[in-house]
């Protein structure tokens, strides 16, 4: 079987890309979480995953630049560019209410795409960066961040680690999409 590096962790918004990808080029793929658009483009080109997938530009905050950048270092063939919308949620544990959260926290793009809710719900309260979405609802789950946080990821992401949503569709533009592109193995032969 087919397989596609995706450049993130379960739960992620590239995890729900990958998804929609392979059902719209009606095929069938092993997803291989690598956590990094670098591992993704690295076991792709060693011929380790058959497809990569990574997110490249947000309507709202831009391009991914670290995405960009780690694809400079690689020769690949683009498969597929693709635009999906984007719906960023405020996740908490469960039984968390609003009062007790004391700080915020998510991957840079996904503040940024929810920065007016954000300013207008919760002035004063800490925003803190984290490497990942998926990862920061993650490890909100596993107890590695304080009970008194939220985290702005996918709703796919509260679905997994068992998180509840405390308020949905936070971004800004309500028709924000994030530009993905798979890719493959680039072949002399191509």
């Amino acid at each position: 079987m087919t397989a596609i590096a995706i450049s993130a962790i379960a739960g992620s918004f590239t995890e729900e890309a990958a998804r929609r990808y392979l059902k719209d080029a009606k095929q069938a793929a092993d997803f291989v979480y690598v956590g990094t658009a670098q591992g993704a483009f690295k076991i792709v080109a060693e011929g380790r995953s058959e497809l990569g997938i990574v997110p490249i530009r947000n309507s709202n905050a831009g391009f991914v630049i670290e995405n960009l950048r780690a694809s400079a270092d690689y020769t690949y063939k683009i498969v597929h560019i693709f635009s999906m919308p984007i719906r960023q949620n405020l996740l908490v544990l469960p039984g968390v209410t609003k009062s007790e959260i004391k700080q915020i926290t998510s991957q840079l793009p996904a503040l940024a795409q929810s920065q007016e809710y954000l300013r207008r719900e919760w002035r004063g309260t800490p925003v803190k960066e984290y490497i990942d979405t998926a990862l920061a609802a993650r490890d909100l789950a596993e107890g590695k961040l304080p009970r008194s946080t939220a985290v702005v990821a996918s709703a796919s992401a509260a679905e997994l680690y068992h998180l509840h949503i405390l308020k949905a569709n936070i971004q800004t533009d309500k028709t924000n999409t994030t530009d993905f592109m798979v890719f493959t193995r680039h072949s002399k032969a191509q």
